[in-house]
């Protein structure tokens, strides 16, 4: 009886001493866990000062319906408030994504660009490359978008790739199908066509 008694008064200190101890390691971990790696968590002040006086934001994306219908999306890497007009935003490396109702895409890559948000305008510079899915890639040195009518205009002189050849124009206008006529692409300022008979696979 006094080896039972003996056993369990070692068990109880045992524990006293073990369970506390447990705990204490289970918290401690805990507490790691939580705090992760300040490398992953900390910003410098000088980056988060240039960030609040910056206020850029990144990988941002716009989006609505064109006056006809069609859907307009605009993204970028990053963009920021203009410096002296607060309707302006800044925006790198944009991308412009035009989907009509009759199923006609067409998609805008260029190097930067501006919008206007109080006339829902887009200008894109850089070098601009335009893609329509029916066959016709462009490239020019700038692009202005119309987001309220998705009326896409260039902004000087255009290298064109059509189904039907090649072609130069000093000035593009497009607008997709939204108006029930069909896309409308209008080239004009000295236009020039090269044309190339489609290939038919026979000798």
């Amino acid at each position: 009886m006094s080896r039972d008694i003996s056993l369990h008064t070692q068990v109880v200190g045992w524990l006293r001493i073990l369970l506390p101890l447990g705990a204490l390691i289970l918290l401690s971990t805990l507490f790691l866990i939580a705090r992760g790696d300040p490398a992953e968590t900390e910003i410098p002040f000088a980056q988060i000062d240039a960030v609040a006086d910056e206020q850029r934001i990144g990988a941002p994306r716009f989006t609505g319906l064109t006056d006809t219908g069609d859907s307009i999306a605009l993204t970028a890497t990053s963009a920021q408030p203009g410096a002296t007009d607060p309707d302006l935003v800044d925006v790198t490396r944009p991308r412009l994504a035009l989907d009509g109702l009759d199923g006609t895409s067409l998609r805008v890559t260029a190097g930067n660009g501006t919008m206007n948000t109080a006339a829902q305008q887009a200008t894109l510079t850089g070098l601009a490359r335009l893609d329509l899915s029916t066959g016709y890639a462009m490239e020019t040195a700038g692009l202005n978008a119309d987001l309220a009518t998705g009326v896409i205009t260039s902004d000087g002189a255009l290298a064109i790739k059509a189904p039907y050849g090649d072609l130069t124009a000093g000035q593009a206008r497009i607008q997709l199908s939204g108006n029930g006529q069909g896309t409308q692409l209008q080239f004009s300022d000295g236009v020039r066509l090269v044309f190339v008979p489609q290939q038919t696979g026979e000798e």
